[in-house]
């Protein structure tokens, strides 16, 4: 079964409605996912994680069924630490002031701005497949403008971007996310209907263009300024990335996060391209339920 055990609910946060899945019983536990998903990613391991913990498992803002502010100048609604609030929130609601965070590509984002805002609250987290923000960005060179060339293309002003994506959904969606190297069956028949369904909805596509943007923007202030104040991660890091991704291949994940944590950072590759949790879940479940 899809989720077997859990519950798909809204929640209304001060500042709009998210759509979750939860469930399990334990210390919690939040995982975020990543662009252009949902929730849904998490469908492989969430259940297993749930027998041991309770599980939250959020669509972001703009991502999903959650709500989606309308595209900005300053692109203020979609900075990581807006976003970081809203997982803050959530989690508040739910009765849980402390917690541990697990969170692949955009979510990781997410997570990094968590764990630096509200330090006291996360006591472990976990980030699948990048690297700092800042870094991709002041490291930037020809070999990651080409691969990574939608962080460039997602962030030109709206809606020029939107509206071609707009044009064809699922072409677009299909070729995103077929470039890594992956095997074509990887998402589950109901996880890719929630993919696609959020495709096709423009104003899911203008919330994740407004985040590439904010990333481009706002974020680096944002991420400057932590740097230079000294912030860093305050809790155990879990830093995982794919065997037959990028990141292995042009960072060193484990000295480069380090840089950034003054708790014990801990990792390794998975035998996998981008999207970890669902082409390589045992091994993303063993390594999760290890650290957690």
């Amino acid at each position: 079964m899809f989720f077997e055990g859990f519950t798909l609910s809204f929640v209304d946060l001060p500042s709009g409605r998210m759509r979750l899945r939860h469930g399990g019983s334990g210390p919690p536990l939040l995982l975020l996912h990543g662009n252009p998903q949902t929730h849904a990613m998490w469908h492989a391991i969430a259940p297993q994680l749930a027998q041991r913990f309770t599980v939250y498992c959020p669509d972001l803002r703009g991502y999903g069924g959650s709500f989606k502010p309308a595209p900005s100048a300053d692109h203020a609604p979609y900075a990581k630490v807006e976003m970081a609030r809203d997982m803050a929130a959530l989690m508040q609601h739910f009765g849980h002031q402390r917690f541990a965070v697990g969170s692949h590509d955009r979510g990781s984002r997410v997570a990094h701005r968590l764990a630096l805002d509200f330090p006291e609250r996360v006591e472990r987290l976990a980030v699948l497949d990048i690297v700092p923000t800042i870094e991709h960005f002041e490291r930037t060179d020809m070999a990651f403008a080409l691969a990574y060339y939608h962080w460039f293309w997602f962030a030109q002003p709206h809606p020029f971007p939107e509206s071609l994506i707009n044009v064809a959904p699922d072409l677009w969606f299909h070729a995103h996310t077929s470039r890594s190297p992956k095997p074509a069956s990887i998402f589950h028949p109901e996880a890719l209907e929630d993919y696609l369904a959020a495709a096709r909805d423009p104003a899911m596509i203008s919330g994740m263009c407004e985040d590439y943007r904010a990333a481009a923007t706002i974020d680096l202030e944002h991420d400057r300024a932590s740097r230079a104040e000294g912030r860093k991660i305050a809790c155990p890091l879990l830093v995982l990335w794919g065997k037959r991704g990028i990141i292995g291949r042009w960072y060193e994940p484990l000295a480069l996060w380090g840089a950034y944590c003054t708790a014990a950072v801990t990792g390794g590759q998975v035998n996998a391209g981008h999207y970890l949790a669902e082409e390589a879940p045992g091994e993303v479940l063993e390594k999760f339920e290890a650290f957690f």
